[in-house]
């Protein structure tokens, strides 16, 4: 108000003044908000930020995930740009980068939402709308529960019942190994699992640095975990002329080289592969547990995907199973972890985050440093150790439920093997790309042959398989994840894509890749 009380040359010749004193400060007061400085000026105070890029832990800015990197972030931005009415070529965004299935409108199983309902929500207990064995699962859920309710803490290595019942369920796939409550930790989906037993084997500095083994192509939580965690990541390439299987002699290879610069302690497996798709055979498995054995290597299996298997002649087999079944001089000797989830298989419940580790010859002393470890974190959402619950512990024969239940897995897993196979020789049909047989979990990983003028051009600014995707991305809203973003062999290019999408939306997918990997050829050749 004073200020133009003056009248407007006042006005003027104040703003002008302020001006100049701004003009005058400003590169000094940038310069030292830039190095660090604290100043005060007309009594405005510039501080430094304590957390910058240079003072940030440098760990995390080389973590990489591609799955949802770049591409994903575009694709968030061209689906807000299609809700302002900028026109595209095309209609919707359809996401084929991640392993979602409720999102690609996979639906949940009923049994398991009826239970989940009952126990969020107890006094459903008393609507005759649901069946008596869903509210049986119900009851001895909440029973188990602090103060019968899904909102109160649980114990931090899971709620013991749910543990038990876990146990069961192995001892059951397993042909009868015994299994040992105990053993089991329950966790905020597989992830959460394996980055906690990476914490713990991950030591040393130089030479002593600890060396974890992991497939190339693999799944990048784990080169994004030991990259945070400063571990090296020792790759070893699965062989894609053969279906993306696992060569022991590549193990070694990767084993001698690794030696030189660290201390390798773990080998990472996934099976069935994601992002490759492939079953390892039982021939495999005891081959990489020999392996082991001899190197002295901590086994790590991620089986989150073990209901996911399509190709005939292929079948899962758990690393604990085979392991027990060589005899005392392994199952005696290897230490394993290994994972399961309720995100993927025919349940594919991502948002409820419930999973599981089991561990196997864990020295005692470090199994209390493990759950002092998950203690830390209270305890894994209860929601989804109910759900897990009823995974392992689904509808019998002689139950109301049963025949919709046996119903309903049947199709989805029926559904996602016609949908690996379409995908399969869809994407062979396309010359320059090359797609392996999708023999289980939820993705592809087909090869694509880029023109060297298109390797040119994209090297420029980005990796060439990023270049791909991003412009099929633009022109026909298809997000897919470059290979680069899974690792690949040097001069080799690949995508990964899910087979989850509806069967004649995954149609379209597949059709416009085709007519776009044609029109890019063209284009670039």
């Amino acid at each position: 108000f004073k200020l133009f009380s003056g009248g407007l040359n006042y006005t003027i010749l104040y703003i002008l003044h302020v001006c100049s004193v701004i003009s005058r400060f400003t590169p000094e007061i940038l310069r030292k908000g830039i190095h660090g400085d604290t100043m005060t000026e007309n009594g405005c105070e510039y501080r430094e930020r304590v957390l910058t890029m240079d003072t940030m832990n440098p760990n995390v800015k080389r973590v990489e995930y591609a799955v949802r990197g770049p591409i994903v972030q575009r694709a968030v931005q061209i689906e807000r740009e299609l809700k302002m009415g900028i026109k595209k070529p095309f209609t919707e965004v359809i996401r084929a980068n991640i392993g979602d299935c409720h999102a690609m409108g996979q639906k949940p199983i009923t049994f398991f939402r009826q239970v989940l309902a009952l126990c969020s929500y107890p006094d459903l207990l008393e609507d005759g709308k649901f069946p008596e064995d869903a509210k049986s699962r119900a009851r001895r859920i909440l029973q188990a529960c602090g103060g019968g309710s899904l909102g109160a803490y649980s114990t931090s290595q899971g709620i013991e019942m749910i543990r038990q019942d876990i146990a069961r369920y192995i001892e059951r796939r397993d042909g009868g190994i015994t299994c040992d409550p105990d053993n089991i930790y329950l966790s905020t989906g597989a992830s959460d699992a394996i980055v906690t037993m990476l914490k713990l084997l991950v030591s040393g500095e130089g030479m002593s640095r600890t060396g974890v083994m992991i497939s190339i192509p693999q799944y990048p939580l784990y080169s994004a975990t030991l990259a945070e965690l400063g571990a090296v990541q020792i790759s070893y390439y699965l062989d894609e002329d053969n279906c993306w299987s696992l060569d022991i002699s590549e193990l070694r290879r990767a084993l001698q080289e690794a030696k030189k610069h660290c201390s390798p302690r773990a080998l990472c497996i996934i099976n069935p592969g994601n992002p490759t798709g492939q079953v390892q055979s039982r021939q495999c498995i005891e081959g990489v547990i020999r392996f082991a054995a001899a190197e002295k290597l901590f086994l790590m299996a991620d089986e989150v995907y073990q209901d996911n298997v399509y190709a005939d002649g292929c079948k899962f087999h758990s690393f604990k199973k085979v392991l027990f079944e060589m005899g005392l001089e392994y199952s005696e000797k290897v230490e394993l972890a290994s994972f399961h989830s309720t995100s993927k298989c025919y349940m594919g419940e991502c948002g409820f985050r419930g999973g599981y580790m089991e561990v196997v010859n864990l020295d005692p002393e470090v199994k209390v440093q493990l759950t002092k470890l998950v203690s830390v974190r209270l305890c894994p959402p209860v929601p989804g150790q109910a759900l897990l619950d009823v995974v392992v512990n689904p509808p019998q024969p002689d139950e109301p439920s049963y025949d919709t239940f046996i119903k309903e897995r049947t199709d989805t897993l029926a559904t996602l093997a016609e949908k690996a196979n379409m995908t399969q020789e869809i994407l062979n049909q396309v010359p320059g790309i090359k797609c392996n047989p999708v023999q289980g979990a939820m993705y592809t990983f087909p090869r694509i042959h880029l023109p060297p003028k298109a390797i040119l051009e994209a090297k420029k600014e980005q990796t060439p398989d990023m270049f791909y995707c991003m412009k099929l991305l633009e022109e026909t809203g298809i997000c897919l994840v470059p290979g680069s973003g899974f690792g690949q062999r040097d001069g080799t290019y690949h995508f990964r894509m899910t087979i989850l999408p509806p069967k004649e939306k995954l149609k379209i997918v597949l059709a416009k890749i085709k007519e776009f990997h044609q029109h890019f050829m063209a284009q670039y050749s």
